[in-house]
């Protein structure tokens, strides 16, 4: 008997899932919506919102709208956004994840104590990944971003660094480099980390290795551009490497089915359930053994 599951505890976060209900009582009204940029990194679930109304937007596009209601994205936005919005008189609808917006906070107000000293506000986290460009945005572009343990090397040792993560990135990699600076820093200068990574999102990692684990075929359904999927998938490469991303059902080799007595599905928190129920029914409908055990939520 050929058993197929998924995981229970993928699927959006409750940031992600706040903005899609706000986009989603927007559109409702009847009213013209707009998004800065995609509102989750999930190309599948764009496209639903897109044929409910939403139109997504870039900053250029942004900056020359007026008289127009827009949603800003669970992932937040530098303070530039809001100056241009009230200029150009356009309502805000802020989805903002409040984890993210407690970060902002802190990076704001560190920012502004410290502006005078020589200190360095570092930030863990992707290169042009919309959080991240909203909390260097919090500094007025001073932060400097390094987004892997490899480039811890260009910090300033004889200078004080304080040190924050964005909220999605990897808790190992995170101290790991939090250890490096603590071995690597001047005797004059001050050392301080804030661990700001979401805990929904870094508990999943262990929980998402174990069902992995438990399965002889993986599917990691998640959006190419998300980083919380890069994460997450890897660590599912970590302990079975009978590993595939997917985006969508379309993308699934039939001949990786015929074998394993054992499928799981999972993926990241931009990956909504519909999507890994949709590869659920197609792998149920190619197998020629059709006597699955699944369990929904």
């Amino acid at each position: 008997m050929k058993e197929i599951e998924i995981d229970k505890g993928s699927g959006f976060c409750f940031g992600v899932v706040t903005a899609i209900n706000k986009a989603e009582e927007e559109l409702a009204k009847g009213t013209t919506l707009y998004c800065l940029g995609d509102i989750v990194h999930n190309s599948k679930e764009v496209e639903r919102l897109k044929a409910m109304g939403l139109i997504t937007i870039n900053r250029e596009e942004f900056s020359k709208l007026h008289h127009a209601k827009v949603l800003l994205r669970a992932h937040g936005e530098p303070p530039e956004t809001y100056e241009i919005a009230q200029k150009n008189n356009i309502e805000i609808i802020d989805a903002t994840c409040p984890v993210v917006l407690q970060l902002q906070k802190r990076i704001k107000k560190e920012f502004l104590e410290e502006k005078e000293r020589e200190k360095q506000i570092v930030i863990y986290g992707k290169k042009g990944h919309a959080e991240v460009l909203g909390l260097v945005g919090q500094t007025a572009g001073k932060a400097i971003v390094i987004e892997k343990f490899e480039e811890v090397d260009k910090l300033n040792f004889d200078r004080d660094i304080c040190l924050y993560s964005q909220t999605t990135k990897s808790l190992d990699e995170f101290l790991q480099i939090v250890e490096y600076i603590r071995q690597h820093i001047s005797p004059t200068a001050t050392f301080r980390y804030y661990d700001t990574i979401c805990r929904q999102v870094a508990n999943r990692m262990p929980n998402i290795r174990k069902f992995a684990a438990s399965h002889d075929l993986i599917f990691f359904v998640s959006g190419k551009k998300s980083s919380n999927g890069k994460i997450l998938f890897d660590e599912c490469l970590k302990v079975n490497p009978n590993s595939y991303l997917i985006d969508s059902k379309d993308e699934i080799d039939d001949s990786l089915l015929k074998d394993a007595a054992s499928i799981g599905i999972c993926g990241a928190t931009s990956t909504p359930k519909w999507l890994m129920e949709e590869v659920y029914i197609y792998i149920k409908s190619r197998v020629l053994n059709s006597n699955f055990i699944y369990t929904p939520d």
